[in-house]
């Protein structure tokens, strides 16, 4: 059998990525919802639909400083005019003149009635005086304090905001499971909502697994490895939405990793592991968490046809059935793993729709191969078309995926069945939206 045949075959032993992503998220429900005060909504996921019980604005409002006046009563006054031959022009050269009868800011609060020939001086945002239909820009009059010329007649309705124009009674504002933004939080509290119900962010604990490893600050020796994952991941998780906190390093103890990640049940909703999903003579954790214990859960391995980095492992642990994580050691490949795995799974518990990063088409500027019977992550740089359409340029992938991270927007995606991509085909890609 050729070295062809024998990938092939394995491959072919290994769990479709789409199976193993579905019989992970059935597992799981969004975390119970929060009745948070609107200043601390912002950043967490709604847990229920949002509808305006009051309406914006809640009066009749100046739109714009000016003159609040009856339009009947400028009918009068100068108009523009309109010829396909000649353009704009002024109709008429005549004057309207109204006494003010008084002035009226954003803090004004009697109500009064406007009477025939008769205007008020207004700011932008005060209550439309009774009766009044119109507001007169300043620069349209000639600014008088008792009484005022007015040189042109806007439309009827000009320069007025209506009680709910923008925002009715009623009207659904946001849908359970958007993203609360600041301007979503600014049209909340235009509409008169303080409160409201939230997914909380999950909790995620993040643990680093291997004798080898070292912390970050010094360079690794023979025997050793420095621990890019735990500060990768973590950083990670809070991009994805999370609060996140770093454990650290665990060595390859069985008893110390049991007690570790048992206390750290306390306070997460969800821990993602890295390293130690093999089947190797120091893959410690995997052969820690498949055993069955008395009230900690357990966690399933599967080989699922994923490249970079085959090993995976979610299940439960504590009292508590705190979902957990694993992911691989290989710095590039854990990213990978945190990408189609963890990060749904911190968007599924957060109540985020979709959980799954958007999707485009894109033009492919350089053939590349891979590997047959898995469904490749590559990173890539992904750019707009001028004519509408994205480009994708891969980056470094294999054993190189790490650095070529660093520098990717988006995840090239190869199929199972594609072993060699060509340039200008059409392929798919993850969009990774980073701050760029």
């Amino acid at each position: 059998m050729t070295a062809t045949a024998d990938r092939e075959a394995a491959a072919n032993e290994l769990m479709p990525l789409a199976e193993y992503l579905g019989s992970v998220l059935r597992r799981l429900r969004a975390l119970p919802p929060l009745d948070l005060d609107l200043t601390q909504a912002h950043g967490n996921t709604l847990a229920a639909d949002v509808v305006a019980p009051h309406p914006f604005p809640a009066f009749d409002q100046a739109a714009i400083d000016g003159y609040a006046a009856r339009w009947e009563d400028l009918a009068g006054a100068g108009r523009i005019g309109s010829h396909p031959s000649f353009g704009q022009f002024e109709s008429t050269a005549r004057t309207v003149r109204l006494n003010v009868v008084g002035d009226m800011g954003a803090a004004h609060w009697r109500p009064v009635r406007i009477t025939p020939g008769t205007c008020f001086s207004v700011a932008a945002g005060a209550p439309l005086p009774l009766g009044a239909d119109v507001v007169v820009p300043v620069h349209w009059t000639d600014q008088g304090m008792a009484a005022v010329e007015i040189m042109h007649a806007p439309k009827r309705g000009s320069g007025v905001r209506r009680a709910g124009e923008e925002i009715a009674v009623g009207q659904l504002l946001a849908s359970a499971g958007s993203y609360v933004t600041p301007p979503m939080v600014a049209v909340f509290a235009a509409a008169g909502i303080g409160h409201v119900m939230v997914r909380p962010s999950p909790r995620v604990v993040v643990v680093a697994t291997g004798d080898e490893l070292v912390d970050v600050g010094r360079p690794s020796q023979p025997g050793q490895v420095v621990d890019a994952n735990s500060h990768a991941l973590t950083a990670a998780a809070v991009e994805a939405g999370a609060t996140a906190y770093r454990i650290g390093i665990c060595d390859d103890d069985p008893e110390g990793l049991r007690g570790l990640l048992e206390d750290q049940t306390l306070r997460a909703d969800l821990i993602i592991t890295t390293g130690g999903t093999g089947t190797g003579p120091g893959d410690m954790l995997r052969r820690v968490l498949s055993r069955p214990g008395s009230g900690r859960g357990t966690v399933a391995f599967t080989d699922v046809a994923l490249c970079p980095g085959t090993a995976l492992g979610f299940g439960t642990v504590g009292g508590e059935e705190v979902p957990v994580v694993c992911l691989p050691g290989e710095p590039g490949a854990a990213l990978i793993g945190f990408e189609v795995l963890a990060r749904p799974v911190i968007q599924l518990l957060a109540g985020s729709e979709p959980v799954f990063r958007p999707g485009v088409k894109a033009h492919l500027l350089e053939t590349v191969s891979s590997p047959g019977g898995l469904r490749e992550f590559r990173p890539a740089h992904v750019a707009e078309r001028r004519g509408g359409g994205y480009t994708v340029q891969p980056l470094a992938g294999g054993p190189y995926t790490l650095s070529g991270l660093a520098e990717a927007n988006g995840l090239l995606v190869l199929g199972e069945r594609v072993t060699t991509a060509a340039a200008g085909s059409t392929v798919d890609v993850l969009l990774l939206d980073r701050r760029r």
